[in-house]
């Protein structure tokens, strides 16, 4: 099981970070999660500030471009195995940085690739 971070998480139904915690967790995939306001969500809390994180292997952006510029040097220290970009938060000057690190990247969405078993 790959051990993720949402980064973007939110409590709201329709939101894709909601619907995306929800099939990872169905999916049997370790979540940790960060938003704008701490909160629970399906019995995890929702962090809103930067926390240590062991053994990451997937961080999913559910961030505009704007909004990430302050997360970089947190994911990069994270070490994640790779970074997902859903769409709308796809991030050129990002994905550089990433390839810089040796840190893989997709622009895809967690929801598809859990649904034809690419995760």
């Amino acid at each position: 099981m790959k051990k993720t971070l949402i980064l973007g998480a939110s409590i709201k139904p329709e939101r894709y970070s909601y619907k995306a915690a929800q099939k990872l967790l169905d999916h049997g995939h370790p979540i940790e999660m960060i938003g704008r306001r701490e909160d629970i969500l399906f019995d995890k809390t929702i962090n809103s500030k930067k926390i240590e994180i062991d053994n990451l292997d997937t961080v999913t952006l559910y961030l505009s471009p704007r909004f990430q510029v302050e997360y970089y040097d947190y994911i990069l220290s994270l070490n994640p195995k790779r970074v997902i970009f859903n769409p709308g938060t796809e991030n050129p000057e990002f994905q550089k940085i990433l390839s810089e690190n040796n840190i893989e990247f997709e622009n895809a969405c967690t929801l598809v690739l859990l649904a034809t078993n690419s995760y």
